[in-house]
């Protein structure tokens, strides 16, 4: 085996992570990474936020490790809201910085924006897999951006979807979702509207994954037996559903300590519309086998996720495991001799 002194590190950009995985694939490695979370395998802390008045949008510091399989990773995301209209660039950037965990060597520096959008986008997906009704057939988008695709790539895995459902204010955005995603799924029914009325009432899975700071999703359109994934709402004051959604709803989140602070919940438990004794646990806790998902199909269920960065470490070690295999991205030493 080469000497750790003379190991290099892999730089690989966003075209080099593409295709590494299949989707598949994220949605089994996300549920891992919130299997461990639910079994205490794991070391991680809230995700750091920077939020500058000058720019809207934040930076996010994710450091974390997991167990199973052993892997240590940081993730450093730049969420710029302005960036598709301004600049015609992707609204979230993200480097991820894998390392040995014995060592602490960096054995790679990624591009984290594909392997982000689809990281999340199945934490979405692993959500419904454990708390949607077992006939979904129709499921609904709400945001129509990159993490979209990676919501609709993942989701599009575990069902056997009627049609499903974009919204956007934008109609060019949602061209453009159209043209990307559509011949993926010749089979697929994809309907896409800039009216919300016309998207979310009568959809068994409701995906809110935009950055709106007050909701846009109305109670009135939330009927009995519906699952949420509300994946937006990411730092204090974000917010897409209605209040009274969530005083319906069985509630779980991904990690109790960010989403009282960052996630869906954070206005309402701040209104004081729900309290953090009506949260029914972890999404982990279910995976693991620790609590029940959904108790009736009548019941409406919501899983709030703010992204843990556990989903990165759980995530990456078999990307960098393909790259290595298909020979992509560049090596540099990063010690001296």
């Amino acid at each position: 085996m080469t000497s750790w002194r003379n190991r290099k590190t892999l730089i690989l950009g966003r075209d080099d992570m593409m295709g590494l995985l299949t989707a598949a694939e994220y949605v089994q490695c996300v549920e891992n990474a919130f299997r461990r979370h639910g079994e205490g395998h794991y070391y991680m802390e809230p995700k750091g936020h920077i939020v500058l008045d000058k720019y809207p949008g934040e930076w996010e510091v994710m450091p974390s490790y997991i167990e199973e399989p052993e892997a240590a990773a940081c993730k450093w995301v730049s969420i710029r809201e302005q960036n598709r209209a301004k600049f015609e660039l992707p609204t979230v950037f993200s480097i991820l910085i894998y390392t040995h965990p014995e060592t602490g060597f960096p054995l790679a520096i990624c591009d984290g924006s594909y392997h982000t959008l689809m990281r999340t986008g199945a934490s979405a997906a692993v959500s419904a897999k454990w708390l949607a009704r077992k006939d979904s057939k129709i499921l609904a988008i709400v945001g129509a951006g990159d993490m979209a695709m990676g919501a609709l790539r993942t989701c599009e895995t575990l069902f056997d979807w009627r049609e499903a459902r974009i919204w956007s204010r934008s109609q060019a955005t949602l061209d453009d979702f159209m043209a990307s995603e559509q011949p993926r799924y010749p089979a697929l029914a994809i309907k896409p509207s800039t009216k919300l009325e016309d998207v979310v009432p009568g959809a068994d899975v409701v995906v809110t994954i935009t950055p709106a700071r007050g909701p846009i999703v109305r109670d009135e359109w939330i009927a009995a037996g519906t699952h949420i994934a509300a994946v937006g709402a990411d730092k204090d004051g974000d917010q897409e559903l209605e209040g009274a959604i969530l005083q319906r709803a069985r509630i779980f989140v991904d990690d109790i300590r960010q989403c009282r602070t960052d996630g869906e919940i954070n206005v309402p438990l701040a209104q004081g519309l729900i309290k953090e004794s009506d949260i029914a646990g972890e999404i982990g806790e279910v995976v693991a086998g620790k609590k029940p998902g959904r108790t009736s199909d009548s019941e409406i269920t919501l899983f709030d996720s703010t992204g843990i960065a556990l989903q990165d470490s759980a995530t990456v070690p078999l990307e960098y495991e393909r790259a290595v295999a298909a020979g992509v991205g560049v090596e540099k030493k990063m010690i001296s001799s």
